[in-house]
């Protein structure tokens, strides 16, 4: 493993250092102002737990990576998508019933809701948009057929496609040009550069440098990183060597539902053909 100055921010620990941590949040308010830039300053968040539960104990249970609420009580689910999974689209509605669900209030209630917006930023290309390569932010919202007019734009879905990203530092532009660099570059960096001076990703790179962990945090962040690291190879090995059938995609997400209901190891490789140590490395992945 070669030894890097900065954290990668697609592994967990990495993504959650940079902008899960109530300490670093305006880095995620500044991100998340470059995304949504026609809605108003999003001015504070309060990070909200990221385990939720269904109406009932049968129901099945969201994990977000990160969850929270700005001032004016919308909601922000922000996601590092890793692994591609055929249900990808399906999978940020189901989680987007979560926060809807959620304000509904007893008694009398009128049923006015406050915006969700979930936000994901994707490891990998969406198949229906791969052509369409200079096109890296994707804002959907539900919208009248004919006319195109914004129907209802209190629930918006945001994907942030990184791997079509393909700018050098001299071509980068704007701001939000600079926050996608540093996501994909993030790892390979060894000096700041001169057009990332700015405060926000000063700090950023001060966080994120690993001289600076201690013990404990250096050991978290060790482990994530074999954990992403570990994973990525052994897939692309089993695939490649046709150990695994089928769509690899589909093998994960059905292999991570499975674990979010609870099934053990074994029953999940008989059902996928994914290794103990495939199906362990994705345990880490969705707790």
């Amino acid at each position: 493993m070669i030894a890097r100055k900065y954290i990668n921010p697609f592994t967990d620990f990495g993504f959650k250092k940079i902008f899960g941590e109530e300490a670093n949040k305006d880095l995620l308010i500044d991100f998340l102002n470059e995304l949504l830039t026609d809605k108003g300053k999003i001015i504070d968040l309060t990070y909200l737990k990221s385990e939720h539960l269904g109406t009932t104990d049968l129901d099945r249970k969201a994990i977000f990576d990160l969850y929270c609420e700005n001032e004016k009580g919308e909601k922000f689910i922000v996601e590092m998508q890793r692994a591609k999974q055929d249900f990808f689209k399906d999978r940020s509605l189901y989680y987007a019933t979560f926060p809807i669900q959620e304000q509904a209030k007893r008694g009398d209630w009128n049923y006015q809701l406050k915006g969700v917006y979930s936000i994901a930023i994707t490891d990998f290309l969406i198949d229906d948009d791969k052509a369409n390569k200079s096109k890296i932010a994707h804002d959907i919202r539900l919208i009248e057929k004919e006319t195109h007019k914004i129907f209802y734009d209190k629930l918006r879905f945001i994907y942030v496609e990184i791997k079509k990203f393909d700018k050098s530092l001299e071509e980068i532009e704007t701001h939000f040009d600079k926050w996608l660099y540093v996501l994909k570059n993030l790892v390979k960096i060894e000096e700041i550069p001169s057009k990332l001076q700015e405060k926000v990703f000063r700090k950023l790179f001060q966080i994120a440098e690993i001289a600076r962990f201690d013990e404990k945090q250096l050991q978290s962040y060790r482990d994530s990183e074999k954990n992403y690291l570990d994973f990525t190879a052994s897939l692309e090995t089993s695939f490649n060597e046709g150990k695994i059938e089928g769509k690899v995609e589909e093998k994960i997400e059905i292999a991570k539902n499975m674990i979010l209901d609870g099934e053990p190891n074994q029953k999940i490789a008989r059902y996928t053909g994914l290794t103990l140590e495939q199906i362990e490395a994705l345990r880490k992945e969705v707790r």
